[in-house]
Formats: structure tokens, sequence, C-alpha cells
């Protein structure tokens, strides 16, 4: 007995919404009559061109399997459409399928392009911002353009999440249009690439409250490009900018989680304003012009510091001197280090009892280090915090050693659990 075929219908669409492919979920008509017409209700659609599984299969090209499948569909809503497409096959009919989308209650929309396999860029139709996908809520373009036609309205009246990954755009004034129609939009991601022909991107939004921005490594050195943020709502951001400015228009002060990745310092002194952060995340080139001073983070409570710059020590005992209030830090090895920059040389001076932070003397309950190597300015580092941290409950060490000494790893043990403790209930746990 097909035991599977038993199951409501709504229980077979969640377990066709999960295969791969529709023309894995369009081949489920095979299996009876039970099947037949019940992939014609799937809510989420897969679109994936890869030229080995269509060119000679029974439905014939991509283009052809999707116009078919896509006619026939039935579903009141489509939760889920995607078109994902790596082959010269699915250029010429993107335009056809958007304006089929628009004809439909789709929430979340996602186009893909493989640039390797597109010779020529992929534009996609203005249908798709000019009212069709009036119940869109997520919308993610990945290696397309956009066309600005001048004369249509951009309308996302119901979009909260939208993704924009090595677009390519007409100008920076169609993507301050695009935003600001985005009147309910709370989730945007950017990844910008050096074909954008945008050189500030402006994100004025004023309902926004997750931010991710990236820039591609091939932008480095223009310092006349960058963001500019105006999002007074702002909860939480990521930022990876290789080079160039980020400024923040105003203050932000719902900002719970952020996470600072720069390559180059540029214009970040409006960060010293944001005195709401719970959690932060750091790796910067310099702690002289991260915020200004006599900036304080009362609310911040747990950080974490990259470890790859050279002067991270030193951005280290800024921050913890100005978050009184932290419980948990954590410091990280999370890039390679630069080999044409050498490691600071160690400076003892802060050791002075004047300087010890006061999160350390009150607060910090946790600390975590992963990749310590067991390099003169670590092992000062370790032996500040276990001495200062009154309140130290529980302390991991992740001993990471570019060799396979073992008698180096067993004096980074020795060090380690010879050093004194300024809390007498401190677990180390070695890992």
């Amino acid at each position: 007995m097909d035991r599977i075929s038993q199951l409501p219908d709504e229980l077979l669409l969640k377990i066709l919404a999960l295969l791969p492919s529709m023309k894995d979920v369009v081949d489920t008509m095979l299996l009876s009559k039970r099947w037949q017409f019940l992939w014609m209700m799937v809510p989420t659609i897969k679109y994936n061109d890869t030229l080995d599984r269509y060119s000679k299969h029974k439905y014939g090209s991509f283009s052809l399997f999707v116009d078919k499948s896509f006619s026939k569909h039935e579903a009141p809503i489509i939760e889920t459409l995607l078109f994902k497409l790596d082959h010269i096959s699915g250029c010429g009919n993107i335009q056809a399928w958007m304006r089929s989308a628009d004809k439909r209650c789709v929430r979340e929309l996602i186009i893909q392009i493989d640039t390797l396999t597109f010779k020529k860029p992929v534009s996609l139709p203005w249908s798709l911002f000019s009212g069709g996908c009036r119940m869109l809520v997520t919308l993610k373009l990945t290696n397309a353009v956009l066309v600005d036609d001048f004369t249509s309205q951009i309308s996302f009246p119901s979009l909260k999440t939208l993704s924009l990954e090595s677009m390519k755009y007409p100008s920076g004034e169609f993507v301050k249009k695009l935003l600001s129609n985005c009147h309910v939009l709370e989730n945007l991601v950017v990844e910008q690439c050096h074909v954008d022909s945008v050189n500030i991107f402006t994100v004025i939004v004023p309902c926004l409250k997750s931010l991710v921005m990236k820039t591609l490594n091939t932008r480095v050195g223009n310092d006349a490009q960058g963001f500019v943020i105006d999002a007074p709502s702002l909860e939480k951001f990521n930022i990876l900018h290789s080079s160039g400015f980020c400024i923040f228009e105003n203050d932000m002060t719902k900002v719970v989680d952020a996470n600072l990745v720069v390559v180059n310092w540029k214009l970040w002194k409006k960060l010293g304003s944001i005195a709401s952060f719970k959690r932060l995340y750091l790796c910067v080139p310099s702690s002289k012009d991260v915020y200004t001073a006599r900036s304080v983070f009362t609310s911040l409570v747990h950080l974490k510091i990259c470890t790859c710059e050279t002067e991270w020590v030193n951005l280290l005992m800024r921050v913890l001197g100005d978050s009184p209030n932290l419980r948990a830090l954590k410091l990280d090895q999370c890039h390679p280090l630069r080999s044409y920059e050498p490691r600071p040389c160690w400076n003892p001076s802060w050791n002075e009892p004047s300087s010890v932070p006061e999160c350390l003397l009150s607060n910090l309950e946790t600390f975590e280090w992963v990749t310590y190597e067991g390099a003169e300015e670590e092992i000062e580092v370790v032996a500040f915090v276990f001495r200062s941290a009154k309140y130290l409950k529980k302390a991991a060490i992740n001993i990471h050693s570019k060799t396979n000494d073992t008698d180096k790893k067993l004096e980074v043990i020795k060090e380690l659990f010879s050093s004194s403790r300024g809390s007498p209930a401190c677990v180390l746990e070695l890992r």
C-alpha cells in the first residue's frame, strides 16, 4: 500500500515544496493517478536551468518546460518562485516569465543569473517594479541589470525583504527611487560590484530594521565611493567595506547588533553616537577613529574583536574601557594575517592598575579566544584578562598552531594554566 499517497493534500504539497527543482515536482505526476494533478498546486516553484538536465529531457528545452509547467500551475498563492538561470536558453524568456508572474500572487521572488554562462547582461523588465507584484514580500536579485524607463512609478507596497547582489543600476538616483518606494521595507542586503555605476549608495529607509552592506574587493582604492545610511529604526547592521567611506546621517538609537569589517577606515565617527549596542563585532585597521572620544557603550554586553589587524590590541583596550557593563568577550582571527604588515610590538603600559577597565573589575563573566597561537601579545592579553577579571566564570581557549610542534603546544597549555586568575571561580576550558 502506498502510505504516502494516503496523506492529506496539504501535507503532500509541503513534501513537494522541499524537492530541489520544479522538474522533480512535475515528475511525481507519473507515480499514480493520486499524484497526476497534485504538482499543479505546489506553493513553491523552483526553476533551475542546468544544460545537462534539460537538453535531452522529454519536456524539451528548459524554456519550453518553464512555459508549459508555469501555464498549468493553478495554486492561488505562490509562496516562492525561483529562477536560477545558468544557460543561454533562459535569457530571451525571462521578461515573458516576469509578465506571467505579475498576474500571480507571488510572495517571494528569487532571480539568480550565472554571469559565467551569460555573456551579455540580463535586464529585468520594468513590470517587476511598476506595481505588478503587489503581493511580493521578499525579492532577491543576483547578477542582473535594472532598467529605468523614467515614466512609470516603482511600487512595492508589501515588500519587507530586498536583496541586491552584484547588480547593475542605471544611476544612484534610481537606487534612491527604488528604496524610497519600498514603504514597509525591513530587511535590506546590498553587495556592490565594480560595474554597478553607483559611486554613492544611499539608503534612506525610515522603517528599515536590518541592513547588510558589502563591497567587493574590485572596488578597493576608490575613496569617492561609499555608503550613506539614514535609517533611524535600524536594529541590526552588518557592514563589510573594502574602501571609501560610510556615513550615518542620523543617530540610530535602536541598534542592538552591529558587525563592522572595514579595510580602509573613513568617516566612521558617527559610530560613537550609537549607545544602544548590545552585541558588537569589530575588525578595523585602527583604534584612533573608530568613534569619538568620551563615547560610552553602556548597553554593550557582548563584544567580539578580530585579531587579524595589527592594532587589534589597542582597539580591544579602548572598547573595553568604554564598555562598563560588558559580560562576554570573544577574540578571533577571522581573516588571514597580512604578511606585509608586521605584528605589533608589545607595549605593557596599559597593564597599570589604574587602566583596568571597569567591566573587568565588575561584570565580565565569559572570555573566549578562537585561534589562539600563543604569540607575545596574545600571552599578555590573556594574562591581563585572567588577572583583572574579578567575576570571570568561564574562559575557553582554542589553541591553534600553524605547525604540529607538540612541544610548542604543551608550552602554550602550561602557560595558560600557570596564569594567575583574579576570579577563583573561573573554569578554564582548552579546546
